[in-house]
């Protein structure tokens, strides 16, 4: 049941730039780095760790896990939740045969053979879906930035439309998909915007009115029954407070999961800026926003994008897209030179096969976990 009234107040109790992240990891077979299902035995074990216990959720499939942070009294707060938790997680992994694997799709495994987690919300997903929830064996990063106010955080994420392509750009790291080169930079994006309902770029809102207007219409039609069924690539989430930014493939480092994570809140934050200084998010025709999307796609960091609130349209390398978010936010973070789909695409080039591709991104994943312990 969704009950708007609270949701509102959920959000006028809420506080600014609190932060939560959530990353989803794949579960591999040691040696053959097929997905193997063993969620429910991670979760089960990790129950009686008081870290863990807390941290770890199911997400869809059970070939994939979910760790999360919590509640980040900031950035930096979250960040350190959440490198213990990982540390947490990989030794776990390990003591029960499986690695884990981080990038935007799974190159190797057949969709048909996993099998979706038992738990309500994810038979409600199952039911309502079919085939769009069986194919989406998909790993996403998602950060949740806490904003104070149900129009602000409406607002906000009608401020962030424009940026989604540009942070989809930073973050592609899914060239492969069903065993195949896919040609894109970010397969997991085409897999999961493409196919579900309600999901991708959302409309402009305006303020909170309208958006619970919308939610109420799709709830009085049967459209859905949890909010959550709202997919959009960015979304006030009812019961946290937050805006959740949800448009960033899975990382294989820790360094570039964290790195993006603060650029995500950076971004809410200048929007918050802005909106308490009076300006009003740009209203640009979703055709336009979707085009870049189509660009980050098919050709992440090594194409070009559109310049869509410049006065006159036009062209921009695609490798611009962190340098323009800094200087848009004043965030201060590094990137590697390469992201996660050029690293891949360049051993692609090179001939290697998808298992020699992945096995170097779970090698970078693990080296994550080395380090930190």
């Amino acid at each position: 049941m969704i009950d708007l009234a609270a949701a509102r107040e959920t959000f006028e109790a809420s506080q600014d730039l609190t932060v939560g992240i959530e990353e989803e990891y794949a579960l591999v077979h040691p040696e053959t780095l097929e997905l193997i299902p063993r969620f429910e035995v991670l979760r089960d074990a990790g129950a009686a760790d008081p870290v863990l216990a807390d941290a770890i959720s199911g997400e869809l499939i059970s070939s994939e896990i979910e760790i999360r942070s919590g509640r980040g009294e900031d950035i930096a707060d979250a960040r350190a939740k959440q490198q213990e938790a990982r540390r947490r997680l990989h030794k776990l992994a390990d003591a029960h045969g499986v690695r884990l694997g981080s990038t935007g799709t799974h190159p190797l495994s057949d969709y048909r053979e996993q099998h979706i987690i038992d738990t309500p919300h994810y038979h409600r997903v199952e039911d309502g879906l079919k085939y769009v929830a069986w194919r989406n064996n998909t790993f996403a990063l998602q950060v949740h930035v806490g904003v104070q106010g149900a129009d602000r955080a409406v607002t906000v994420c009608d401020r962030l439309r424009p940026v989604l392509p540009l942070l989809l750009a930073v973050s592609a790291s899914s060239p492969f998909l069903d065993g195949r080169d896919s040609g894109l930079h970010s397969a997991r994006t085409q897999t999961f915007t493409k196919s579900f309902p309600r999901c991708g770029v959302p409309d402009r809102f305006g303020g909170w009115q309208a958006w619970a207007e919308y939610v109420d219409l799709l709830v009085r039609t049967g459209s859905i029954i949890e909010f959550t069924q709202l997919w959009w690539s960015v979304r006030p989430h009812h019961s946290f407070g937050t805006v959740e930014v949800r448009i960033c493939d899975a990382q294989s480092t820790a360094a570039e999961a964290d790195a993006l994570a603060e650029l995500m809140v950076a971004c809410v934050a200048q929007a918050l800026r802005e909106i308490d200084a009076g300006d009003t998010p740009p209203d640009l025709p979703l055709r336009l926003i979707e085009e870049n999307m189509w660009r980050a796609i098919r050709y992440g960091l090594d194409g070009r994008l559109l310049d869509l609130e410049a006065p006159v349209i036009e062209e921009f390398p695609a490798t611009e897209a962190v340098d323009r978010l800094k200087a848009w936010t004043g965030a201060d973070v590094t990137f590697p030179t390469l992201n996660g789909a050029q690293r891949q695409r360049r051993m692609i080039d090179a001939g290697a096969g998808p298992y020699e591709v992945y096995a170097k991104c779970v090698e970078e994943t693990r080296a994550t976990y080395e380090t930190a312990v």
